[in-house]
């Protein structure tokens, strides 16, 4: 990250360039006000840390043009006791967090360090949603991972037609998310898209929220109602927990899927509709048929295409990509950060409740920060019980640095395979220059699509 140091006590801004040098940071050292001015309009830093008493204008000014300039680039101050007032007003005036002398150069490091975690997850949002045109992050389907990027994949791939899909994952997987994504590329996207959970009801409301039924077909059906085969004409139909379908509907269902005809309950008129079925399962629908708990007739109608969504458990290197979302979707316009311990226990943790059991942590995590924005474990941890473990258990925790690597190697090799090996492409996909690129490959060990043959046959 490059950093714009000004500071004009020579000791401090020498051990602190060196602590954050150290940690691979570029530093531009100002002594004054007028220089540390220049710098930030010539050198566009990433992050400021400014002492607020300074040769010339002080560091408020600095503070003022940074503002203006970027809004949301991070700035430290550095305050004594005496103006600790002047650090106050600085974080109403837009600071990101101050430190008072004296204090421990690590402090400030340890920020830094966080701000570049969050940039760097910024520009992984952006090139994901570069690679995926920017259409599945608008259903809020984030992820980078190998398997995640297949998904992407076959929905893009499978939207346009009208063949049926069913959706395997776990609960909080993001099934239902899916389902709209392949309903927003499809050429029904201007039709409803009309969704149902077959666990949420009996069998025999279940039948009448699928048909609809007539006036007077049954007690208490005072007036006719459109049920949801009618309603997703022209469009989508989208059926949560179909393993959870009873048998005598699963009947029912197939003579839909065979015929595209129905009557509602009470009538004796067939009623032609015009629909596409995605289907989602939390539980693998053979061990149904086995069980003789699902048609296997069925089964085979509905599995046209399948698409299997992957537990977080086993596609943690998401997390970041998904703690950064949910912060921006959940955080009203403020900049929250993590601690440097909190992203390590965040992807050891298990996940039982996927996605959905994550971005409930981040959201209440936000709800309950109050004025604090930098959130540690125990904010996201602490009030679940099975929590307890993760927080307290320390001697599992992987440095941050080495758990960035791994994603960052990972994403790099997914931007090389998206762009077949070529680096000037790979390098606008992930928004740094080609030269760093060439730096990171070779400090990485990362070898370019075709390059590996041509390594063997040299």
């Amino acid at each position: 990250m490059r950093v714009l140091l000004a500071e004009d006590e020579v000791t401090i801004a020498v051990t602190l360039k060196d602590e954050l040098e150290s940690r691979g940071h570029v530093v531009l050292h100002a002594a004054d006000t007028k220089t540390a001015l220049e710098l930030l309009e010539k050198e566009a830093p990433e992050c400021v840390i400014t002492d607020i008493r300074m040769p010339g204008a002080g560091g408020m000014a600095l503070l003022a043009r940074s503002v203006e300039l970027e809004p949301a680039r991070p700035v430290v101050v550095m305050t004594g006791y005496a103006t600790i007032d002047q650090a106050v007003e600085a974080m109403r005036q837009g600071a990101a967090n101050y430190v008072q002398k004296p204090f421990r150069n690590e402090s400030i490091a340890s920020m830094v360090d966080t701000f570049a975690k969050v940039r760097t997850l910024e520009r992984e949002n952006r090139a994901l949603r570069t690679q995926l045109g920017g259409s599945l992050a608008v259903e809020g389907v984030v992820g980078g991972s190998s398997t995640m990027l297949s998904v992407f994949e076959r929905v893009r791939t499978v939207a346009p037609t009208d063949a049926t899909v069913l959706i395997q994952g776990e609960s909080g997987t993001g099934k239902e998310r899916i389902a709209r994504a392949l309903h927003h590329h499809s050429p029904r996207a201007s039709g409803p898209f009309v969704a149902l959970s077959c666990a949420a009801l009996p069998e025999s409301l279940l039948e009448a929220e699928l048909f609809g039924y007539e006036k007077g077909a049954f007690t208490d059906a005072r007036k006719e109602r459109r049920g949801r085969f009618e309603l997703a004409d022209k469009g989508t139909l989208f059926l949560d927990d179909i393993d959870d379908m009873p048998l005598d509907m699963q009947v029912k269902f197939l003579r839909v899927l065979q015929e595209r005809s129905f009557e509602r309950l009470g009538a004796e008129q067939p009623i032609t509709v015009d629909i596409r079925i995605v289907a989602a399962t939390k539980v693998p629908l053979l061990q149904r048929v086995k069980e003789q708990r699902f048609r296997e007739d069925l089964y085979y109608r509905i599995n046209v295409v399948p698409v299997n969504l992957p537990p977080l458990r086993e596609r943690k290197g998401d997390v970041p990509l998904l703690v950064q979302h949910f912060l921006e979707r959940h955080g009203r316009g403020r900049k929250y950060t993590l601690a440097r311990t909190t992203l390590g226990l965040l992807e050891r943790y298990s996940w039982p409740g996927n996605v959905r059991e994550l971005e409930n942590a981040v959201q209440r995590a936000i709800a309950l920060a109050g004025e604090k924005q930098e959130l540690a474990a125990e904010d996201l941890l602490a009030l679940d019980p099975r929590w307890r473990g993760a927080v307290e258990v320390k001697a599992g925790v992987r440095p941050l640095r080495e758990v960035l690597r791994e994603h960052e190697v990972e994403h790099i090799k997914v931007a090389l395979a998206e762009t077949g090996g070529h680096r000037s492409q790979t390098a606008d996909l992930l928004g740094i220059s080609r030269k760093v690129l060439w730096e990171k490959m070779r400090d990485f060990g990362i070898t370019a699509p075709g390059e590996e043959e041509s390594e063997k046959e040299a």
